[in-house]
């Protein structure tokens, strides 16, 4: 049986409660990044460290359940020069890189071997699926630009959120989210400035810094 992100489930082990129950442990195991193994006791007595489940169907059932992601995906809002340079580098260290922008560089010639989205924004973000795996970096520097594609991606939830700029733009924006009436846990996973601190000063420098930080997340 696949458990989704979203709790549904696909296929099925039988057991009523106890596959009632597991969907639960499913989606704890997707956050922990965790495998599990379950016992339970189907209408018997529960020895020590078995989950009793009221059923009459008798016996012991074991369950191991795996957590399984797909392959990372980097969503760059934004295609000036450091956002070019971090879908480089991204693609170079597996990431699948998907670009929005409604500018002229947002192109295949900047972005190759790269999903793009260049609509007029911000009703381009309605054909831009966010998973809650998928890493975010806001990489564009215009106010009602990053705004609007951050008021997006924390309803969304992905794994990583990050903003391009000074501690201070990061405290703006999210007091204004919060106003609009945004859940507080979410948006304040808004991460800024994003990239490592290295010191880093031209735009491929700042890719890397950041793109080191997307490796630290995902490994971590």
């Amino acid at each position: 049986m696949l458990v989704t992100s979203k709790g549904e489930a696909i296929g099925t082990i039988g057991g009523g409660g106890m596959e009632r129950l597991l969907v639960g442990r499913a989606l704890e195991a997707l956050e922990e990044h965790k495998p599990h193994s379950y016992h339970f006791a189907m209408g018997i007595p529960a020895r020590e460290g078995m989950i009793p489940v009221d059923s009459k169907c008798g016996g012991e059932v074991k369950i191991f359940m795996d957590p399984i992601y797909p392959d990372p995906r980097l969503v760059i809002m934004g295609s000036g020069l450091i956002a070019q340079a971090v879908a480089r580098y991204a693609q170079d260290c597996g990431f699948t890189v998907i670009v929005v922008d409604d500018a002229e560089t947002a192109t295949q010639a900047y972005f190759p071997d790269m999903t793009i989205y260049n609509k007029p924004y911000p009703e381009s973000l309605q054909d831009v699926e966010i998973r809650h795996s998928d890493y975010v970096a806001m990489l564009h520097g215009e106010t009602d630009f990053e705004i609007a594609g951050l008021r997006y991606t924390v309803q969304s939830t992905p794994a990583f959120i990050g903003l391009l700029g000074s501690r201070n733009k990061r405290k703006e924006h999210v007091k204004q989210l919060k106003e609009e009436g945004l859940p507080m846990e979410a948006v304040e996973k808004i991460k800024g400035p994003i990239g490592l601190e290295i010191e880093a000063e031209t735009p491929e420098e700042i890719a890397i810094s950041i793109v080191a930080e997307l490796i630290q997340q995902k490994r971590g």
